[in-house]
């Protein structure tokens, strides 16, 4: 359904103009300079552009995001009649504004900044004010409360709204003081619930041990802001995280050190399991968990992972807010392995295939070695294809049998007996993959290149290897012959 405001001004000539001019909302110009889409998948119209090649889009349907020609975006209204009031009644021009300006004060700088316009470029800026405001059937709100409704919007841009370049995938720029902090979303839950269970919350305290998700947030807000009195709700913890089983073995360790680091004999059965008897006696506990606080759980909230955040909004199922901050994290990464291979794979872990394949490929120019060659080859190869990229996969496969030495006579030394080790077995299973890909998209001439490629590999990677492809091998040669 088009919205109603829009269709005014598409149909109404008159007010397009005054929009258009002076208060640079023109619904000409529908269009961006470059190709552009949310991160998060949702729908992006452009609805108005401005003099300076800035757009502004219907952001998921309903809310509007703007977004400059030199690549910063930001969300500056819920609705399009919320975001004409801004443009019409706090004109770009008006740049002094401040959160802290009442009413009064907030009239008195508009009007000086009126006034500078009409001196300089818009002689009936108030008559043309008067019009839109009557014509599109604006609402007199008093313009602190726009004005804080704008900072808010800005201020919920990430992750919902994160605006990305289509061709390299980069995000757009943010200013700071709108940039999502995902330690304290991620955060917020666990601190939450510490504060009920310290003012002898009870539920609080059951709900906080009960709950694996909840239990994670609570250990992570103990270990930045330590009391002595948690230590009742920490041995809660750690017994339901032993009981547990070993799939969240990062809490099952936290929840020790923060237990062990008390330095009762009472606790000392409990952290022996937990360690799995590296702990003996309260002093042993103490000494383990000063080593371990000192190694990677210390109370340093600013020297954490950012990754600590990443897979803690994952699991609390914020996917978006997982996804924008790995995006800004990759945009900020330089040619760093060790931080592009965790890039990499954190995002192959949300399901965006598309950002991994980008932390991927600088990842694998970096590595020296050609087993590590045809290791990240392999995994580029993977997202390639998950990602739609057939192409990509087949020069990613590429890569990979020239690691190997795959129809080379001599391969590096430390690929010798590449055929009998599991990544013979991963890179022909990704040859057989693309094959049943690229005949599922209907390329036969691909399909039948890639299988080329498969049937030698088959032929040369271990039997066990060969005959644990068989499936997937009879599949693939299925494929290819019904093209």
């Amino acid at each position: 359904m088009t919205d109603p405001y829009l269709e005014v001004l598409r149909t109404r000539p008159e007010l397009a103009e005054a929009a258009a001019f002076p208060f640079n909302f023109d619904v000409s110009r529908a269009y961006h300079v470059e190709d552009v889409h949310l991160a998060s998948g949702a729908s992006l119209e452009p609805i108005a552009g401005d003099d300076t090649g800035g757009t502004f889009f219907l952001s998921g349907g309903e809310a509007v995001l703007y977004a400059s020609s030199e690549g910063d975006a930001v969300l500056i209204a819920d609705s399009v009649g919320e975001a004409l009031e801004m443009q019409i009644r706090l004109p770009e021009w008006c740049e002094n504004l401040t959160e802290d300006m009442d009413e009064e004060a907030m009239r008195a700088a508009v009007r000086g900044c009126d006034a500078e316009a009409r001196a300089e470029f818009a002689p009936e800026l108030d008559e043309q004010r008067a019009v839109l405001i009557r014509g599109l059937g604006l609402p007199e709100r008093p313009l602190t409360e726009l004005f804080a409704r704008a900072e808010s919007a800005a201020g919920r841009t990430e992750p919902d709204h994160l605006l990305l370049n289509s061709a390299d995938l980069c995000a757009y720029r943010l200013s700071a003081p709108y940039r999502m902090s995902l330690r304290d979303v991620v955060l917020g839950p666990g601190r939450e619930a510490l504060k009920r269970v310290r003012a002898g919350d009870l539920a609080a305290e059951q709900e906080a041990a009960g709950d694996p998700v909840l239990r994670t947030g609570v250990l992570r807000a103990a270990q930045f802001d330590r009391r002595d009195a948690d230590l009742p709700l920490l041995r809660r913890v750690l017994e339901a995280e032993c009981g547990a089983g070993t799939e969240r073995f990062e809490e099952r360790t936290l929840a020790a050190v923060l237990v062990a680091l008390h330095g009762h004999e009472e606790d000392v059965l409990r952290l022996r399991q937990a360690t799995s008897g590296v702990v003996t006696d309260a002093g042993t506990a103490v000494e383990w968990a000063r080593a371990e606080e000192a190694r990677r759980h210390g109370r340093d909230i600013a020297a954490e992972s950012e990754f600590t955040w990443t897979r803690l909004a994952q699991r609390q199922g914020r996917v978006e807010h997982a996804r924008a901050a790995l995006i800004r994290m990759l945009d900020d990464t330089g040619p760093d392995a060790r931080r592009l291979r965790e890039l990499s794979r954190a995002l192959e872990d949300i399901g965006d295939h598309a950002q991994a394949a980008r932390a991927q490929a600088p990842l694998l120019s970096l590595q020296d070695t050609a087993s590590d060659r045809a290791s990240e080859a392999y995994v580029l190869a993977r997202l390639e294809r998950r990602k739609g990229d057939l192409a990509a996969a087949g020069r990613a496969l590429e890569r990979a049998r020239a690691a190997v030495g795959q129809g080379s006579p001599a391969p590096d030394a430390d690929m010798a007996g590449w055929h009998r080790r599991g990544i013979g077995r991963l890179i022909t299973e990704e040859h057989l993959e693309l094959t049943l890909a690229a005949a599922g998209v209907g390329d036969a001439d691909f399909a039948r290149a890639t299988m080329a490629h498969a049937r030698r590999l088959l032929d040369t990677i271990g039997k066990e290897s060969a005959k644990a492809l068989s499936a997937l091998s009879t599949r693939a040669k299925w494929a290819v012959a019904g093209r």
